[in-house]
């Protein structure tokens, strides 16, 4: 079975928001809510200060705090490359997945279900990106099967190196980012 990841280089990232603005074209996101975003960190002191621009999203963790507590079963792992899923109709809004996340990565839709980052799971199942990463112009965003050695995000951990957000919260995040 796949286990669906993405990697990101931040050295290529310029924080434009195309991938932003092509997930709520693509997944009909109300405005002002989003399933990504764009984060800029600084770290050091001058004359050594380094940026990282990243865009995040859920990470489709392998241990998802989000499926184990929520109550009716509506967060839940797709059984293609494990994507955290939320079924819309089974969701009673009651939050607690929100609160689980460690990413924030999850938002109360006008509707009153939860919603979230799919990895656009509906375009991969038709051999497609997710619209984050087709649309993205420096080409820094990668998507596969982490589990596949020869994948091109396999590839890409193997030879650089890379950094999860949040590893101590034990989740096993499924995106990394190439530093």
């Amino acid at each position: 079975m796949a286990r669906y990841g993405m990697v990101i280089d931040t050295k290529k990232c310029v924080g434009c928001q195309d991938c932003v603005i092509a997930c709520e074209a693509e997944n009909n996101v109300p405005e002002g809510f989003c399933r990504d975003w764009i984060t800029t960190e600084s770290s050091g002191k001058f004359p050594t200060i380094e940026m990282e621009i990243r865009t995040e999203r859920c990470n489709h963790c392998t241990d998802a705090p989000c499926v184990s507590c929520c109550p009716t079963g509506a967060s839940h792992y797709h059984d293609v490359g494990g994507v955290v899923l939320v079924t819309h109709g089974e969701c009673i809004g009651c939050k607690a997945c929100i609160a689980s996340c460690p990413y924030d990565a999850r938002y109360v839709h006008p509707e009153g279900y939860v919603d979230k980052c799919t990895f656009c799971i509906h375009r991969v199942e038709n051999g497609k990106d997710p619209a984050c990463v087709s649309v993205c112009p420096t080409h820094c965003m990668y998507f596969g099967d982490l589990d596949d050695p020869s994948s091109k995000v396999s590839q890409l951990l193997k030879s650089r190196k890379n950094h999860s957000l949040i590893p101590e919260a034990g989740t096993k995040p499924n995106i990394y980012y190439l530093t």
